[in-house]
């Protein structure tokens, strides 16, 4: 699993690297890369999502979902109390933006193409899980860590979003044994095949956009980093010691939890007037810094997760 996770790291870094190229020879701008990432968001995930249940039904299956579903709960609350514990409020404007990236991780754009390459399809059902907490906790905990409250709009908005309206169809096509006509079968997983290359192209573009030299003066960057890279998933590790589950669950959960910090932390930053470029410096220094904590959190787990 290591070495396997080692590979394809290397192969998400020379995507990055394209993102990257094509952001300096100006073929991909700054507003193009926001595109890009709303098709991905709104088309490209949700399908992947859908299509990950549409496979057969079977008690395996469903009581490893049940699982993930449990993990997933348990790992993300912990983050929210650990970035709590950690950040502290007093004195610290950047406070929310610092918070928001320690607790959730980028497992949409990060974890999706990675656990599909690694764990294939059932590891992306079991991270559909993830995913729908995630959702359910940045619209509720993570709106209100940004604004102070919590609106009944921002939660509406948060259970209708694609993902989560995916996750529900996926399920309710997963335990109804409704499988897709091969044609618009083969077609889904088209659009979902694009989901790796246009991750790491948009991460690359945003990496790209960050003044690489001011973000690696700033202490507060390292620190955030310290926390969602190293902090979180140890706790998710230990989490997982506890229980003993299908290894692509653990698997699937761990590597979610060692995801770098979530893009969404920048998108609540702009859309609430929080300082939304320390949040893409935290964003790019934890990407960069992941695909290294990754395999390690990886290669530890293949020791203690027997």
């Amino acid at each position: 699993m290591f070495l396997i996770i080692v590979n394809q790291i290397i192969k998400m870094l020379l995507l990055m690297l394209v993102g990257w190229l094509c952001y300096r020879l100006k073929l991909i701008d700054e507003q193009g890369n926001k595109t890009l990432a709303n098709i991905l968001l709104m088309v490209i995930n949700p399908v992947l999502a859908v299509t990950a249940l549409q496979t057969d039904y079977n008690s395996h299956l469903v009581s490893g979902l049940l699982m993930a579903y449990l993990l997933a709960a348990i790992t993300q609350v912990g983050g929210i109390l650990i970035s709590t514990a950690l950040v502290k409020k007093a004195g610290n404007p950047d406070y929310a933006i610092e918070r928001f990236s320690c607790t959730y991780a980028n497992c949409g754009f990060i974890g999706i193409p990675l656990i599909q390459s690694v764990l294939g399809n059932e590891g992306v059902l079991y991270l559909t899980a993830y995913i729908t907490v995630f959702n359910l906790l940045t619209w509720t905990q993570g709106v209100a860590l940004m604004t102070g409250k919590t609106s009944k709009k921002d939660i509406k908005k948060g259970l209708l979003s694609p993902m989560i309206i995916a996750c529900v169809l996926g399920l309710i096509l997963f335990f109804g044994r409704i499988r897709f006509p091969k044609v618009l079968a083969d077609t889904l997983d088209y659009i979902g095949g694009m989901n790796t290359p246009l991750a790491m192209i948009i991460a690359g573009v945003s990496v790209a956009q960050t003044d690489l030299l001011k973000m690696l003066r700033n202490k507060s960057v390292y620190f955030a980093s310290f926390i969602k890279l190293l902090v979180v998933p140890a706790f998710a590790l230990c989490i997982l010691t506890l229980f003993h589950v299908d290894k692509t669950v653990a698997y699937t959960i761990l590597i979610a939890s060692a995801c770098p910090a979530a893009a969404t932390c920048t998108m609540f930053a702009l859309r609430f007037q929080k300082n939304y470029r320390y949040a893409s410096e935290i964003y790019a220094f934890s990407t960069i810094c992941s695909l290294v904590t990754i395999p390690l959190f990886v290669y530890a787990a293949e020791r203690l997760l027997v």
